[in-house]
């Protein structure tokens, strides 16, 4: 996450307002899965399972 960091101003109300823009990063389920139908991923104690459906769909399953 970039943030830029205000100026100093002497009159804020008419000063441009920055935001900080967050990018959501994407992975590729051909990368992820690395040529499986199915992977095991762990989170919070649990394991789930991601599979890769007849109709070429992502599911996830606890």
């Amino acid at each position: 996450m970039q943030t830029h960091p205000n100026p100093v101003r002497s009159d804020a109300s008419t000063a441009p307002q920055t935001e900080a823009v967050q990018v959501t990063p994407r992975v590729n389920s051909a990368v992820l899965m690395q040529g499986r139908k199915e992977l095991e991923i762990e989170h919070g104690g649990k394991i789930y399972r991601l599979r890769v459906t007849q109709l070429n769909k992502l599911i996830l399953t606890a």
